[in-house]
């Protein structure tokens, strides 16, 4: 690695650089501090060692403004036992660590390889940061469309922002992708990024996760438990299916939001929620609240900021660009040889209506990877329900005259279609789930909205 020597005593340089130069480490020389700032600015230094002794501009303010410039670089300071006092006030300005003149040269050694250790893990940190923003960056939220510029022109307006945001579209259209995406964009960036599986536990275990418990708060309470509000200060905490959280925890999760502090399950002693949240929902909560099924003052409180994410059928033109970047990933995950979509079955992508949106596309891009052979993802590698999609169902010939509405009309079909689904699968929710194209958590929410049992099919 670079190391500088800012040092104006001759014999000192060379001790110095005969021993950083034996660990196989570059050296740079300065004589006075001005030099010093010169080097810094033309070279990629990883440590410097400073002596506070210096001709001309001192080492301390050196220092300060090695600080302004690059408050991560690592800055070892070199004094004498009569300047103690000065090393110890350059630690409290940032210094890494001080070495007192005379010094031993496997202290030297020692001290510069800890810096350097230091400077490799700041390094690393920035590299991973860098990687998240780019995971999760807009341009990797793929889409050339209209809907989706519009949508990624309201996300960058809203992830600086301190506001409570709600995401809303139908399953699989990205929503959590979006969602670490404003929060790696905002200036929470640098805190936790925590996700709530609203509905896929019982209330109580629920409440557990949120507020966390103490010791003895119910039988199993064996000690005192974190919740995930406290995990997520600082940073944000993602609500995924916003919709299904029960009745009672909706109205301790409106006191979070309102008061932004809570209590632990059987505590009293009362926690901040430094957390900003981010919630997501496939339902209509509008008409959940006319309902009675979700809390209307939870629900304006989540809808500050609404970003509702388009279904991939009303946005065609992006099929090419997220089935290509798809094939990209998997190709080099699979070490597949495969560069292109044929027309064919790039054809065979366009036409089909992807009731499963994005997660539905990349499911189908990523089997036909991994079942290729060749050079080119042609139609016969893309499953029968792409190359032969079911038809949709006709209309009925006649209007119902029992006064059946719209809505108990659609819920009858969905009813129809869960109960065929079940049937077929033997009543293996998960098996019923992936035939209807929708999440377990999903079939379950609308097997309970419908009271279909799973013991009443034959």
């Amino acid at each position: 690695m670079n190391i500088l020597i800012i040092d104006d005593e001759e014999v000192l340089q060379d001790v110095l650089t005969s021993l950083i130069q034996r660990e196989g480490h570059t050296t740079f020389s300065a004589r006075t501090g001005e030099e010093g700032l010169r080097v810094l600015g033309n070279e990629e230094i990883d440590l410097v060692v400073l002596d506070l002794m210096l001709p001309g501009m001192s080492g301390q303010e050196v220092l300060a403004e090695i600080r302004r410039t690059d408050p991560d670089q690592v800055v070892v300071v070199i004094t004498a036992y009569s300047s103690i006092e000065g090393a110890i006030e350059a630690m409290r300005q940032g210094a890494f660590h001080y070495i007192p003149k005379p010094f031993k040269n496997d202290e030297v050694l020692l001290t510069i390889k800890k810096g350097l250790d230091q400077r490799r893990l700041a390094s690393e940190n920035r590299s991973l940061r860098e990687q998240l923003k780019q995971r999760f960056g807009f341009d990797n939220i793929i889409g050339k469309s209209k809907p989706m510029q519009q949508t990624f022109d309201l996300i960058s307006l809203a992830a600086p922002a301190k506001s409570n945001i709600l995401i809303r579209g139908e399953s699989g259209t990205g929503k959590e992708l979006v969602a670490k995406a404003i929060h790696h964009h905002s200036r929470r960036a640098d805190g936790p990024f925590v996700t709530v599986n609203s509905g896929s536990m019982p209330a109580d275990l629920l409440e557990s996760n949120l507020f966390g418990h103490v010791k003895g708060a119910f039988t199993g309470a064996i000690s005192s438990k974190k919740g995930l509000f406290e995990v997520a200060s600082g940073g944000s905490i993602f609500f995924d299916e916003i919709g299904n959280i029960p009745l009672d925890t909706q109205a301790k999760l409106l006191r979070v939001i309102q008061e932004r502090e809570f209590m632990r399950l059987g505590g009293v002693e009362v926690l901040k929620a430094d957390v900003r949240i981010i919630a997501a929902t496939n339902a209509d909560l509008e008409e959940a609240v006319a309902e009675g099924a979700f809390r209307e003052d939870l629900y304006y409180r989540l809808n500050v900021i609404t970003i509702q994410l388009p279904a991939l059928r009303k946005r065609s033109e992006d099929v090419p660009l997220l089935a290509n970047h798809f094939l990209s990933r998997y190709a080099e995950e699979n070490d597949k040889p495969l560069h292109e979509i044929s027309s064919g079955a790039m054809a065979l992508l366009l036409d089909y209506h992807w009731p499963g949106n994005v997660r539905e596309l990349e499911n189908v891009v990523e089997r036909a990877v991994v079942l290729s052979t060749g050079e080119v993802l042609t139609e016969d590698l893309l499953p029968m329900t792409v190359r032969q999609p079911a038809p949709m169902a006709p209309p009925p010939s006649d209007l119902p005259t029992n006064g059946l509405s719209l809505k108990e009309a659609v819920s009858d079909y969905e009813r129809q279609l869960i109960i065929r689904a079940l049937q077929a699968s033997g009543g293996v929710q998960k098996r019923a789930a992936e035939m209807l194209q929708v999440k377990p958590t999903t079939l379950h929410e609308m097997m309970k909205r419908l009271s279909i049992s799973v013991d009443a099919i034959a």
